[in-house]
């Protein structure tokens, strides 16, 4: 028997064609008419929404944020995708996106319109066909000296769609025609400020913070902007410039100013307590310990801001004076176990997964995920090896929480990287460099190990034990969601789209979609049938030493073996 297009292995003696014209897989050829907006972009595509889309997202059928829910579980109601029907999935269509991108993006679905983000382009196709709505095009100007080339997705509310961009500046674009409404500055592109975090929205603010906190010339700030009008409400800092936590910073020097704690992901609401939960990167200089020494107190933390104010309320640090680039990357998880208790549940780049007590501040669990090796040894200009690397641990997607199983599902890397460190004189006058402190190229990619893997681990939430664990010949990146059919579902770097039994890990589908995943997973339905939809093409050779054609979003549905969901 041969098989046309993509491969497709479902478990349970299953075999399914795809990628044929019988499928119902199509590809967007829609020609663009594009449409100036002004300086800053260009809006094209066939045709706008017919309807507005609702002011919210439908948390029955949506998915409607980066994490979905405000408090971040990753964790759909739809029950048609179970472990018995996932044998039944096929891909139903595929968006291409017709340009290289490091695809990182958390795709976000409301009222049957997925939206998906690369650094200068945003997209609107249909949920159930893939057809394009709109493409909206937004040019630096000028091009700024330092670009991430990454950005991980929009929020969604009151019809408009908001993110941020490299060259220092937030945005909102009508999410029925892609049109720009507004358009702020938000940081200093020049000292290595860049926004690629996944915005969140709520009660008519627009919370998101800058990247940039390797560099000991910025300082992480978590802003609110009026989703109507883009008019800034407040900035924090998110280092501490008085009290006790600011005495975590004793000056070494005063040629080092206080630096880092970034934000690089997206972030969880308490909407009943107003509190926005902001995830905090390393100090800086990123890997020199004796120019910072202290605790660093907000660095590598979970802090917690009040939402109208921005006056920070509560911080859980989870290391305390780091010196491995283990940031604190991954959105938190706001959650009330089985048993009753109520958690902030995080994954860090140390290779852990922490279950948080938010009123004491002490760890319930903390339960390694990935390897963990000379963890305490200093760097040396000779060079120190250390597990997790500086991309291993958990990186930009976190947990996703089962309400059905009472088990957070983590996905996390082992690579181990090798550090030389450089006198700290020679970062004098250096602005906009990442990775401050490393001898090498700025970043240590020439030294990292050439075997690396990752692991899909599910998590008890009551007593922090390991209840699976899957292991992955790839480091696992791409987002993990669960459902309530019990299902879990991501992707790895060879490229394959996985689905397991949510209870005991065992795969219950595997599609090969000829892209590295990196970005969303999502599940959502439309006109009552359940979906999952991913983010393939992860094009990043320097960073994960991996390169991918043009990226795409492939959707996936029930066949003849799947009933329509509710």
């Amino acid at each position: 028997m041969s098989i046309v297009g993509p491969r497709v292995r479902a478990l349970g003696g299953v075999l399914l064609l795809a990628a044929t014209a019988c499928s119902g897989l199509s590809f967007l050829k829609a020609p663009a008419v594009p449409r100036p907006l002004g300086p800053h972009g260009t809006e094209e595509g066939p045709a706008p929404l017919a309807a507005p889309l609702p002011a919210t997202p439908d948390p029955r059928t949506d998915w409607g944020a980066y994490n979905n829910s405000y408090d971040g579980l990753r964790y759909s109601p739809l029950t048609r995708i179970t472990p018995a029907t996932a044998a039944s999935l096929q891909p139903v269509c595929r968006f291409e996106l017709h340009e290289r991108a490091a695809m990182e993006t958390g795709l976000v679905e409301v009222g049957g319109t997925i939206f998906v983000a690369t650094p200068k382009n945003t997209y609107a196709f249909d949920a159930a066909t893939c057809a394009l709505r709109w493409k909206h095009h937004y040019d630096y100007s000028p091009e700024p000296p330092f670009d991430l080339k990454v950005n991980r997705g929009v929020a969604y509310l009151d019809g408009r769609v908001f993110r941020g961009a490299n060259d220092g500046r937030v945005y909102a674009l009508d999410a029925r025609t892609g049109k720009m409404l507004w358009n702020v500055v938000a940081g200093d592109p020049h000292v290595g400020e860049t926004f690629p975090a996944a915005p969140v929205a709520w009660h008519g603010l627009v919370f998101i913070g800058n990247a940039g906190g390797d560099n000991f010339n910025v300082t992480g700030r978590m802003m609110a902007f009026d989703a109507r009008t883009g008019q800034r409400i407040w900035t924090a800092s998110l280092l501490p410039r008085s009290g006790p936590a600011n005495f975590t910073w004793p000056p070494a020097t005063e040629v080092f100013p206080k630096g880092g704690g970034a934000t690089w992901t997206s972030y969880a609401i308490d909407t009943a307590a107003g509190l926005v939960y902001v995830p905090t990167g390393n100090a800086a200089p990123d890997f020199l310990s004796n120019v910072r020494p202290g605790r660093n107190e907000h660095a590598y933390s979970v802090v917690a801001l009040d939402a109208h104010t921005g006056l920070i309320r509560r911080t859980y640090q989870l290391l305390k004076h780091d010196f491995h680039d283990w940031d604190v990357a991954a959105p938190p998880a706001l959650v009330t176990t089985r048993g009753g208790r109520r958690l902030i549940v995080e994954g860090g780049k140390d290779g852990h997964l922490y279950g948080i007590d938010p009123a004491s501040g002490e760890f319930a669990f903390k339960t390694p995920v990935a390897t963990i090796e000379n963890a305490d040894a200093p760097l040396t200009p000779e060079g120190t090896r250390y597990c997790p690397g500086v991309d291993g641990g958990v990186e930009w997607n976190g947990a996703a929480i089962s309400r059905e199983t009472n088990l957070a599902y983590v996905p996390s890397i082992d690579w181990c990287s090798t550090v030389k460190i450089e006198p700290a004189q020679k970062l004098l006058g250096k602005t906009g460099i990442p990775w401050t402190g490393s001898a090498e190229l700025k970043h240590p990619f020439g030294t990292f190990d050439k075997t690396r893997r990752g692991w899909l681990t599910a998590v008890d939430l009551d007593d922090g034990r390991v209840a699976w664990r899957y292991a992955s010949p790839t480091p696992l990146v791409a987002g993990v969601t669960t459902t309530a059919g019990g299902v879990v579902m991501t992707g790895d770097l060879n490229g394959e789209f996985l689905v397991f039994d949510a209870h005991d890990g065992h795969e219950v589908y595997r599609y090969s979609t000829g892209q590295p995943i990196g970005g969303g997973v999502i599940s959502y339905a439309v006109d009552g049938r359940q979906y999952a939809a991913v983010a393939a093409g992860l094009d990043a050779p320097r960073t994960w030493q991996i390169e991918s054609s043009p990226a795409t979003v492939v959707v996936f549905g029930l066949g003849a073996g799947g009933a329509p969901a509710p």
